[in-house]
């Protein structure tokens, strides 16, 4: 039988339920009120204990499951895993997973496809389709005929304040991020924002970074004369034991969903890696380049939300989930870096086309930009589920998935002795695009050997193209 909780819900608090509910569980797990390996109540008793509806406690379970502080055992329950004792053997090979998703009658088996006809799991593709040109034409139309007056002049070379207001409000409900629009900086993509960082920062040219981590990012780093430490991953994120072996002055990190692999950072470890920034003085960034798309759980709060210090960068995109066509991206700066940044000459720092930040500005203050966010999840949530799916009927245990708790792509370690190379050369005779991403890698000798690691996107390919698809990868690996 699960314990019963000392939690008072106060009548006035503009906290959601859930959320009231996730810190108060979470706060005695971790002061050890609630003993680590005690069985959680169920939602029918807490809702009873509580007389409130069941939505709220089930969301605040997901939370803590996501963030590591419970653990799901099939036909038992849920129970608490405190993140400063280490979690059984037990608890973490009994976590339930999802029944698959029912697929429709086999069509007939498919043949390789023709080459210009792949099916291409690109992981950075979206489906074009949901994004309304209409809407996005009239709201470059209102920005000329609004802004007609300010056409003859340059801006903000941080960005229009107007949008920058925008932004601000919609990461603090989103993702918990606290910022002043002054410490917001636009910009033209990742390249430009670690391009300011390095400039900025003149002194800190020891940049830890995740191994795998987004090449792009740590090619631009090298690019402006950085030496690059790469540290492992665990399946918590980036091993912050090593971080904190190394001599490090900056870390990059994309805990929400790591890029590849997709694991997510638990809570307990967020701590420890601001602990580490604050302690040596160092900055975190937090590249939060899809945190918009959960499958499992509320989004996670993220690492900057919980940064007092200002040690924490953290970097957005509208790429991810608009479309990749408009090169904007968004910056927020501890206030101290605002101020260097104040003094840098204009030539280092300049904004996006001001019309289309404009018609950005609009686009979210009318609303477009939230109901696009909401139709795309419910979207790519399907997507997500149809893939997953189909790779179980059809791969089944010839394959392993991971990462799939968010994002836009998943991880798949395929059981077979041949090189990545190969199975993406076989999948590219039977007309299929897989990706390897052994670029990611900076020590190609610490590249797993035991079984290739593959990427699929879903986002940018029809349920019907994913079946196609996946048929032919198992005809293409399994079938010979």
């Amino acid at each position: 039988m699960g314990i019963l909780f000392d939690i008072l819900l106060p009548d006035q608090n503009e906290q959601p339920l859930y959320q009231q509910l996730y810190i108060q569980i979470r706060e005695q797990i971790r002061n050890g009120s609630i003993a680590d390996g005690v069985r959680l109540p169920s939602v029918r008793s807490l809702q009873l204990q509580l007389n409130i509806s069941k939505t709220p406690i089930e969301t605040a379970y997901q939370m803590l499951t996501a963030e590591g502080y419970a653990v799901s055992r099939p036909r038992s329950g849920l129970y608490v895993a405190n993140p400063h004792k280490p979690i059984s053997a037990g608890f973490l090979d009994s976590e339930s997973s999802k029944s698959p998703i029912k697929i429709n009658p086999k069509p007939q088996e498919p043949t390789s496809v023709q080459h210009a006809d792949f099916i291409d799991f690109d992981p950075t593709a979206l489906d074009h389709a949901s994004f309304s040109i209409r809407t996005w034409s009239k709201m470059l139309k209102e920005a000329l005929e609004n802004h007609s007056g300010m056409i003859g002049k340059y801006g903000n070379p941080l960005g229009e304040h107007g949008l920058r207001v925008m932004i601000a409000d919609y990461l603090r409900n989103s993702r918990g991020v606290i910022c002043s629009p002054e410490q917001i900086v636009i910009g033209v993509g990742m390249a430009y924002s670690i391009g300011i960082l390095t400039k900025l920062l003149r002194d800190t040219r020891r940049i830890a970074f995740e191994e795998p981590g987004y090449s792009l990012v740590r090619d631009q780093f090298m690019l402006n004369d950085c030496e690059i430490l790469p540290i492992p991953l665990t399946d918590k994120g980036i091993s912050l034991t090593d971080l904190e072996a190394s001599t490090a002055q900056m870390v990059y990190v994309t805990p929400s969903h790591q890029f590849p692999t997709g694991c997510t950072m638990p809570y307990p470890e967020r701590e420890r890696l601001l602990e580490w920034a604050i302690a040596k003085k160092a900055y975190i960034i937090e590249d939060d380049y899809d945190g918009e798309f959960r499958y499992v759980g509320k989004p996670i709060p993220s690492l900057q939300s919980l940064d007092s210090y200002g040690r924490v960068i953290y970097i957005g995109t509208f790429s991810k989930a608009l479309t990749p066509a408009l090169r904007m991206n968004y910056m927020v700066l501890p206030s101290q870096l605002i101020e260097r940044l104040s003094n840098m000459t204009h030539e280092l720092v300049y904004a996006p086309s001001r019309v289309e930040q404009w018609a950005m500005q609009s686009f979210i203050e009318q609303g477009h930009w939230y109901r696009h966010i909401r139709k795309v999840r419910n979207l790519y949530r399907k997507r997500h589920h149809h893939l997953i799916a189909l790779i179980q009927e059809h791969l089944g245990n010839n394959v392993e998935i991971t990462g799939q708790n968010a994002g836009l792509h998943i991880q798949l370690t395929v059981k077979k002795r041949q090189t990545s190379e190969q199975l993406v050369a076989s999948a590219a005779e039977a007309g299929v695009k897989v990706y390897d991403f052994r670029k990611m890698w900076m020590e190609m000798n610490q590249y797993p050997v035991k079984y290739p690691k593959l990427y699929l996107g879903f986002a940018g390919l029809s349920p019907a193209d994913m079946e196609i698809g996946i048929r032919l990868l198992r005809k293409a690996w399994f079938m010979e």
